[in-house]
């Protein structure tokens, strides 16, 4: 196994250079993460094991990525590097099912479901896990945002509709049954969840509650 020399001057954690080998050992590094959460969990994801699966040598590891945990964290942001958008479909219930399909989908096949499955499992035991977890869901959650901008503009959402709240909603009962109650989720779920959450926004559920005064109250 032989060390890159390009290493010798890659990049800090986490930074970003496109293109060349110093991206492909990254990708390599992440894929080799990913596998191990899904194979073996993350008690027994070791640096031997990323050297070995990616083929990058140990040093090169430690010098980049410090240990396992700055690896994790760099694997879901590489993943959020991608150019993913939310569904345009023309309407917001349209839109909201296209999101809850997309979940429900994501997790039907279990090859495609293990590596964020066990990326959460993984957030429960190591705190920089969490921390890249949950940055990982707030940069999708805003790519949503303009889903329901969109609706408010066309007039099929209230103004002063929360966008965040409102995608956070659709995709929520989908990872309550499949990470806390460990029931399946299939199209009918998916479309109960979109028509719920489209409902509410409708009844004016997710409109921002206003912001309190500051200032004091005149004398009176």
């Amino acid at each position: 196994m032989n060390e890159s020399s390009e290493a010798e001057t890659s990049p800090a954690p986490g930074s970003r250079r496109p293109g060349g080998r110093t991206a492909r050992t990254r990708a390599a590094v992440r894929d080799a993460v990913l596998t191990g959460l899904a194979e073996h969990g993350y008690p027994a994801l070791t640096v031997e094991y990323v050297a070995e699966r990616s083929g990058v040598h140990k040093t090169t590891l430690y010098r980049r990525w410090g240990d396992v945990e700055g690896m994790l964290a760099d694997a879901l942001a590489l993943a959020g590097e991608d150019a993913w958008t939310a569904p345009d479909t023309g309407s917001l219930g349209g839109d909201l099912l296209a999101l809850a399909r997309e979940v429900a989908d994501a997790f039907a096949d279990p090859a495609r479901a293990a590596a964020p499955t066990a990326f959460v499992a993984a957030a429960f035991q190591s705190a920089t896990a969490a921390d890249s977890l949950r940055a990982f869901y707030a940069e999708r959650f805003r790519r949503c945002e303009p889903v329901v901008d969109r609706a408010v503009a066309r007039g099929e959402a209230p103004a002063g509709t929360d966008a965040g709240a409102v995608v956070r909603a659709v995709s929520a009962p989908l990872f309550l049954r499949l990470f806390v109650t460990r029931e399946p989720v299939d199209g009918a779920v998916a479309e109960e969840a979109a028509r719920t959450v489209l409902a509410a926004v409708e009844a004016g559920a997710f409109i921002r509650a206003a912001e309190p005064s500051t200032g004091s109250a005149p004398p009176p």
